[in-house]
């Protein structure tokens, strides 16, 4: 099951934008690093059921493996970089959730 794909799913309000923006900028060459894939954001995402709508940003892309995932967030680099959106952001979760084997 090591090579079934992940997907990160991140819900992040903005307060600074100067942080997260140097974030942004080493973020997708991080994610490159470990074959990943952006999907999406959406700034006003649209909740049709539930008691707590995501507020603010959300977030979709994709790893290869859990492994890759995995490495990625505990690759050092990452979690330097990591520090300006701490600065920069109130995370509400950022998770990871497991596809769906080949059938």
């Amino acid at each position: 099951m090591s090579d079934i794909p992940v997907y990160m799913i991140v819900n992040l309000t903005i307060n600074d934008a100067g942080p997260y923006s140097k974030y942004e900028k080493g973020f997708f060459g991080m994610l490159k690093k470990y074959g990943g894939s952006f999907l999406t954001y959406d700034d006003s995402a649209e909740t049709f059921e539930g008691v707590s709508p995501p507020e603010g940003r959300v977030i979709i892309f994709s790893f290869p493996s859990e492994q890759a995932a995995k490495d990625w967030y505990a690759d050092a680099d990452y979690q330097a970089l990591s520090e300006h959106r701490r600065a920069g952001t109130t995370l509400e979760f950022l998770t990871m959730v497991r596809g769906m084997p080949a059938r």
